[in-house]
């Protein structure tokens, strides 16, 4: 099969030929259908995460079970599914209180990957760059067959975790007042998320005027240009002393900071974004002594099978943007350009359809 394979960090990806084995125990072989262009990954591609090297990287997808392996009950051949970058074993302390989105142990064993005579293990348990993908039956949601399968992609990462963000990490109330530092493909999510939590003022932050632009779409009542704005200040104006949330989507150090200090006396700031391994942040004591919050956010605390079905159902009955979010299309072989799009900001998110 075809797959993106990156050999070094701050290089291009090619278009190699690989293998894959068989489905072992609790595997599914899964074709893949799309594939959205995450700024996850290319974080791993500039080296700000470390990753093995050689890499498929994707994990942002959805497709069709082609085979399935001894043990798999959730989902046989010819069903639709979302993949998880984050599988879930079921059984661990995290899966048996409901935060499946922590489980450690849902990851599949074993090499399933060749590059030749080399065997690399999946990325995030995926490696959707390629045209088929060996995932732990933990690792799939099975969907409706009627939702198309370039837009259910999405709601595998940057959907999900910028919605779950809002409804069910920070839980926003109707008539909050949010404010959502980065207005890209899961900024935008985030926005839209508080939209349907009922938030009365949305307050989208970007250095994009395109993407503030998209904000407005998505639900932002305000939009505030940081590159020629002071943000913090510009949100306490807009909000009477400070926000009830502020979501920081960007993955820098000084925009959780900016987060934590654009939000009231017992406000919440939660950072949805990957910052740099080893990056540090500076926040004020004493603001804790107002009860303010600084939260962490992964995959939305996402329950996958009930959420995700939950999201599409929104989608197909008009409620969630979808379609909209999808600024371009890409074949395998335009992976590069995908990215570089996604680089300059040109794009709310693409879309790699096979």
């Amino acid at each position: 099969m075809k797959a993106a394979v990156l050999r070094a960090v701050n290089q291009p990806m090619a278009i190699e030929e690989v293998t894959l084995d068989d489905p072992g125990p609790g595997q599914l072989l899964v074709k893949t259908a799309a594939s959205g262009v995450c700024h996850s990954d290319l974080h791993f591609i500039e080296g700000l995460w470390p990753s093995p090297l050689p890499v498929v990287l994707g994990h942002e997808a959805a497709g069709v079970v082609e085979q399935v392996g001894p043990g798999v009950t959730h989902a046989g051949p010819g069903d639709h599914v979302v993949l998880l970058f984050v599988p879930f074993c079921g059984s661990c302390r995290y899966c048996n209180t409901g935060r499946p989105y922590l489980c450690g142990r849902g990851r599949t064993g074993g090499q399933t990957l060749h590059i030749g005579e080399q065997a690399v293990a999946p990325f995030a348990s995926i490696s959707s760059f390629a045209e088929y993908m060996m995932v732990p039956e933990g690792g799939v949601v099975k969907i409706k067959k009627e939702v198309p399968l370039d837009k259910a992609a999405l709601v595998g990462c940057g959907v999900m975790t910028g919605v779950g963000a809002a409804i069910n990490t920070a839980k926003v109330q109707p008539g909050a007042s949010c404010a959502v530092i980065g207005a890209g493909g899961v900024g935008l999510n985030v926005i839209q998320g508080c939209a349907l939590a009922g938030a009365e003022r949305i307050i989208a932050i970007d250095i994009h005027a395109n993407k503030l632009e998209m904000a407005r779409e998505f639900g932002a009542t305000h939009v505030i240009d940081a590159s020629n704005e002071d943000a913090v200040a510009k949100v306490q104006e807009l909000t009477n002393g400070g926000a009830d949330y502020a979501f920081e989507v960007i993955g820098l150090p000084e925009a959780i900071t900016q987060a934590f200090d654009m939000v009231r006396r017992g406000g919440e700031a939660i950072v949805v974004g990957m910052a740099p391994i080893g990056s540090e942040v500076t926040i004020s004591a004493p603001a804790f002594m107002a009860e303010k919050v600084l939260r962490g956010c992964v995959y939305g605390s996402s329950r996958p099978r009930y959420d995700m079905p939950r999201l599409l159902d929104l989608y197909m009955a008009g409620k969630l943007k979808l379609d909209e979010l999808v600024s371009r299309t890409y074949p395998l072989e335009g992976i590069n350009e995908a990215f570089a799009a996604m680089k300059n900001g040109e794009v709310a998110r693409s879309v790699i359809v096979f």
